[in-house]
């Protein structure tokens, strides 16, 4: 979700129950109970899903997953928020999925799972149009999918990272996991879990009955919201 000029505007995967393939759209509201769903903005010849949208020295910018592809891409709006245009390959050459990009301590940082959402890798660029580098220690995290797959964007709190986590074991998006990030450099990686008791979880009936998989929190008017999804099924 993105506030501007006194709206909100929702980006969000739309699924073609046609060919079962992803596109972005957008939906819009000026009070965060109403939603207007607008129209698709990006339209591939692949799946797309997962939509990062962030603001950048005054333009907009967004990172969808296209595993698809075998690429995480940038866009860029020509017109925010329906007009959005192909800027380049951040990484290619493998099957990224749900990357979640951050900008911390002057440097761009980039979190992707794979299909199996049982690793973590982290990407890194001193300039968001420049050379992505492979973390190091990748993956990070290997051989568990309970806390691989990143859950929603990445957030800065109290001058802190936290990431968020989709529980993927023994199936995909059961539940929300938050991780402080303690140490974050170009050669060193570490988190604690910030709490055993899952952030979001399955509520047993209606539209999350199956599961909770993604969360997006925004400080707004000193008090926090959380834009969610979830699983019926």
């Amino acid at each position: 979700m993105i506030e501007k000029d006194g709206k909100y505007f929702l980006f969000i995967e739309r699924m073609s129950r046609v060919d079962n393939e992803g596109d972005i759209a957008y939906a819009e509201s000026t009070d965060l109970q109403t939603w207007e769903y607008k129209k698709i903005i990006i339209d591939e010849k692949f799946h797309l899903s997962y939509p990062n949208v962030f603001k950048w020295k005054g333009e907009y910018y967004l990172v969808p997953e296209s595993h698809q592809d075998l690429a995480v891409r940038l866009y860029k709006a020509e017109s925010f928020p329906d007009t959005w245009k192909y800027v380049k390959n951040l990484i290619s050459g493998y099957s990224f999925v749900d990357p979640a990009i951050l900008r911390y301590n002057n440097t761009w940082w980039l979190f992707v799972t794979t299909p199996f959402s049982n690793i973590l890798n982290i990407y890194y660029a001193d300039d968001l149009m420049g050379t992505w580098t492979s973390h190091p220690m990748n993956p990070v995290i290997k051989f568990n999918a309970h806390i691989s797959r990143p859950g929603g964007k990445v957030i800065i709190y109290k001058g802190k990272p936290y990431r968020f986590t989709q529980d993927c074991d023994p199936s995909y998006g059961l539940q929300v996991f938050a991780f402080e990030i303690t140490e974050l450099t170009k050669t060193t990686y570490s988190e604690k879990i910030v709490s055993e008791k899952p952030l979001l979880t399955k509520s047993g009936s209606g539209w999350n009955a199956a599961g909770m998989h993604q969360v997006d929190l925004h400080k707004l008017n000193k008090k926090w919201i959380a834009v969610v999804d979830g699983r019926d099924r």
